[in-house]
């Protein structure tokens, strides 16, 4: 159920914005990147990957502890312009 209500948001924004995103995603999605290049503690090993649609920012990878994830998150919400931070980042041991 989740998926599909995520993949109806995406289509409805897709419709929207069309295949670029709105204006000001792709600057969004810089500025976060370049603010999680600023931060050791999400450099790799963590991979982390960033998208925005509709000036919610979207997280998707892979870090070594809940605190890297919540700092991801609270990065990406201090960014200007981030209406939202959806968190798919799953927080993965072991690597």
């Amino acid at each position: 159920m989740v998926l599909s209500a995520a993949s109806l948001t995406g289509c409805a924004v897709y419709g929207r914005c069309g295949l670029h995103g709105c204006p000001g995603d792709a600057e969004i999605t810089t500025q976060v990147r370049a603010l999680f290049n600023q931060h050791p503690a999400l450099e790799p090993p963590n991979l982390l990957q960033v998208q925005t649609l509709d000036h919610v920012v979207y997280l998707y990878g892979m870090v070594d502890t809940g605190m890297e994830s919540d700092l991801a998150v609270s990065i990406a919400s201090a960014v200007p312009g981030v209406r939202q931070v959806q968190n798919s980042i799953v927080v993965c041991c072991g690597r």
